[in-house]
C-alpha cells in the first residue's frame, strides 16, 4: 500500500514517471493483461491508429513475431521504441 501511495505521490511531482497501467487486451479470443507506462499505452495506440488497427490487432501481430522467452509488454515496449526511431 504504501509503494503505491509513494507511486502516486512521484506521479504528481513527476509526471513523466507515472506508474504503469495495466489493461486487458483480446488476442484471438482469449484475454490477455499487458502492463504498461502511460507514454508507451499512448504512443501504442498511435501507431495502431496510424495504420488503420484496432489496438488488439496490432498486438496480435506484434505477439505472433515475438521470440517465445519475450514478453508481451516488452514486445510491445520494442516495438514502440523501433518505431518511434525509425520516424
Amino acid at each position: 500500500m504504501a509503494a503505491a501511495a509513494a507511486a502516486g505521490d512521484r506521479a504528481q511531482t513527476h509526471p513523466d514517471y507515472a506508474p504503469p497501467e495495466k489493461r486487458s487486451l483480446t488476442l484471438r479470443g482469449h484475454r490477455s493483461s499487458v502492463t504498461l507506462e502511460p507514454d508507451f499505452w499512448m504512443a501504442f495506440r498511435g501507431l495502431a491508429a496510424a495504420r488503420g488497427l484496432a489496438i488488439n490487432a496490432l498486438a496480435v501481430e506484434i505477439d505472433e513475431a515475438r521470440p517465445p522467452d519475450v514478453g508481451l509488454a516488452t514486445a510491445i515496449r520494442l516495438y514502440v521504441l523501433e518505431n518511434v526511431r525509425s520516424a
